[in-house]
């Protein structure tokens, strides 16, 4: 009952300070005025640079995105990932090494260097123009930077740009804050080069595809792709893999943006289990520890997997399932993609 009343009173807050929207509107429609005709400076660079973000406040599918990014061009490139380190407790511009975990990174920057320490450089700053000048002071300097949530950060002018937008909260039907959830009017999506509609059903037909695309009204240079989340038919931990259909009676654990599409994932797979449902990033406490330890089995995300590790205590029941994306025309996105880093 206590969660029905807080979404309540949260939507009844947001409409309440409606009156602060033009004001909201006003000062991030300017801030990007002063961007675009170059009063606030932004610098460019001379290699490939990659921003991947959204016009909304989380939840968009920005993580698999950029781990799409670091398949296709790693074998290719010498790649590295700059993220802001959301809640770390390191400061300035850390690059990722053996001592690296969430703590130091934050959870998302660790679930690259977890996967592809092998193959890439995983680094944080605040600060991205001073990120990537750091990366470019390494011994072995990256030939493509990929600025993961970067897109609102003008300082930095990448020089290609992937919109997310998810299907069941279009950034063309929303507001800005605080009574919707976009960080800066629609217009903002001008600067992408690519548009990702996002966490599709497998089932989109053409027809709603063009309805959504007439929607976007995207430039003549603008390309929009249609993504969905395809997830593993197995759960990991550190040592052992679990048949998904195999489960029983589980505790699916969640601190991210929107929990929906996995929940309904794991309800057509015909799975049993209880929720326990955090806020973004999560620090889970100590109570929250000890109720994860009266449990048999917990599922989790990969994102809320590695702030786990920590924990010795749940190391033998907590697995995680992966996700990927799967994109419409691959072969499009891909070379568009290529194009750039080649040029």
């Amino acid at each position: 009952m206590s969660t029905l009343f807080g979404f309540f009173y949260m939507k009844l807050l947001r409409y309440l300070l409606f009156p602060v929207v033009p004001i909201y509107y006003l000062v991030t429609w300017l801030r990007n005025v002063f961007y675009d005709r170059g009063i606030f400076k932004s610098k460019s660079y001379d290699f490939p640079v990659l921003a991947v973000g959204n016009l909304s406040v989380g939840g968009t599918g920005k993580t698999p995105m950029i781990e799409y990014l670091i398949v296709l061009l790693k074998d290719k490139k010498q790649v590295a990932t700059l993220s802001r380190g959301y809640k770390r407790s390191s400061e300035g511009f850390y690059l990722a090494d053996n001592n690296a975990d969430a703590k130091l990174l934050g959870d998302e920057p660790f679930q690259f260097y977890r996967k592809f320490k092998k193959d890439i450089q995983v680094a944080v700053d605040a600060d991205r123009q001073n990120g990537i000048k750091n990366l470019m002071q390494q011994e072995t300097a990256p030939e493509v930077i990929l600025l993961d949530d970067a897109y609102q950060h003008r300082k930095v002018k990448a020089g290609f740009y992937i919109l997310l937008t998810t299907y069941s909260n279009l950034y063309t039907k929303d507001w800005v804050l605080p009574t919707g959830d976009l960080r800066e009017p629609r217009a903002g999506a001008k600067r992408a080069n690519c548009i990702v509609v996002t966490k599709c059903p497998d089932n989109l037909s053409a027809i709603e595809k063009d309805e959504i695309i007439r929607s976007i009204n995207p430039k003549a240079n603008q390309s929009v792709f249609f993504s969905a989340i395809r997830y593993a038919d197995s759960v990991f931990s550190e040592e052992k893999k679990l048949g998904l259909k195999t489960l029983h009676d589980f505790t699916l654990v969640t601190g991210i943006a929107n929990a929906t599409p996995l929940v309904n994932h794991l309800k057509t797979e015909g799975l049993q289990f209880d929720h326990l449902n955090f806020k973004d990033h999560h620090d889970f406490t100590a109570q929250d520890i000890e109720l994860f330890k009266s449990k048999s089995l917990i599922i989790t995300t990969e994102k809320d997997y590695v702030r786990l590790l920590q924990f010795d205590a749940l190391k033998d029941k907590v697995f995680y399932l992966p996700i990927t994306v799967n994109i419409d025309k691959p072969e499009a996105f891909n070379t568009s993609v290529l194009e750039f880093v080649t040029i």
